[in-house]
């Protein structure tokens, strides 16, 4: 298992450098970049004063330094040379938009969306599995029908448009005022005291939490109940009764375990989510995270943000799958990895 590990984390190398080179490649092919955003701003800045002609602005020489400055005098495969040499070093380099290294702009948001993908995720599994494999043991019960009802219900529902739907019913928009329209805190929160820092952070989180895991929630109940029927039905179930066990503790003991393995492949997302956004939502809610981060950036063109965006949520899934592996050989000892 040690040697497994270890050629899968040499092998994130190579991965890591092929996705980033095509990533790069793309970009060159997006029109602009931050030569071009800077210089439009310029142009327009002395338009808008009404002196000269906007567009002699900035003289070729003045446009030069520009470019030298943002390092694009140097044609494309050596800018990206020097950028993967800059992150072998741990620097991902500055962001044209914030004027800060990459990693700084990275950690003010990181911490907002690393919350709401953790904490929806760990809910999610908390009341999926037991949901999911309630609802095979009751398979076509009224209970059964009922629950799935809702919970397709939220799963063909975009969380944008939920979260639409619950400011317009909630936040005071047309029926209730109980949560706040959107951010993460109040404008009073530093007057408040400890527990009414947590209380206001929870009040203002539990919608746009709600929308963050409702697709992800019904997706895992579902596939939780459809792997649980599979494996109520196997002959080892019928054994295990005939020998004396009780339904509980055949379900329990040995249908359990076996319908996880399916949903262990989701566990591989828990590194994702630390980079993960759901940009509309983010929108929708006023919070400022990675989803809105990534989408600004390539609005601005802010390349070097992106890419460091994509560098660290590639090495995130990959880490993800390799998690996924070894919680396989942990949920079902038969499989082995040499």
């Amino acid at each position: 298992m040690k040697a497994y590990i270890l050629r899968r984390l040499l092998l994130m190398i190579p991965t890591l450098i092929g996705i980033t080179l095509v990533c790069f490649v793309l970009i060159q092919f997006i029109p602009g970049g931050p030569v071009e955003e800077l210089i439009s701003r310029v142009q327009s800045a002395a338009a808008m004063r009404g002196g000269a002609d906007a567009s002699k602005a900035l003289s070729p020489e003045q446009i030069e330094q520009i470019r030298e400055h943002f390092g694009f005098n140097e044609p494309a495969w050596k800018r990206y040379f020097i950028w993967l040499k800059q992150v072998f070093l741990l620097d991902l380099g500055e962001s044209y938009t914030y004027g800060k290294p990459v990693w700084d702009v990275i950690v003010t948001r990181f911490p907002v969306s690393l919350f709401f993908g953790l904490t929806s995720f760990f809910i999610s599994y908390l009341i999926c599995i037991p949901l999911g494999l309630l609802k095979a043991v009751k398979h076509g019960s009224r209970f059964d029908s009922v629950t799935s009802g809702l919970i397709f219900s939220g799963y063909v529902m975009p969380g944008y448009a939920l979260g639409v739907l619950l400011i317009i019913f909630l936040s005071g928009g047309s029926f209730f005022d109980i949560f706040p329209l959107g951010g993460l805190v109040s404008d009073y929160y530093e007057e408040l005291s400890f527990f009414g820092k947590v209380l206001d952070l929870l009040h203002h989180l539990a919608l746009p939490m709600f929308c963050y895991m409702m697709s992800e929630f019904a997706f895992l109940t579902i596939l939780m109940k459809n792997s649980a029927l599979e494996e109520l039905g196997r002959d080892y179930m019928r054994t295990a009764l005939a020998k004396g066990l009780s339904f509980r503790e055949a379900v329990l003991k040995h249908a359990l375990r076996n319908a996880l393995i399916p949903i262990v492949t989701r566990m591989s997302e828990i590194f994702t989510l630390m980079f993960a956004g759901a940009l509309l939502i983010e929108k929708v809610f006023d919070i400022d995270g990675m989803g809105l981060l990534y989408y600004n950036s390539m609005v601005n063109r802010d390349y070097n943000v992106v890419m460091g965006v994509i560098l660290l949520s590639s090495l995130m899934a990959m880490l993800g799958r390799l998690f996924s592996d070894i919680l396989y050989t942990m949920v079902d000892p038969r499989i082995k990895y040499q």
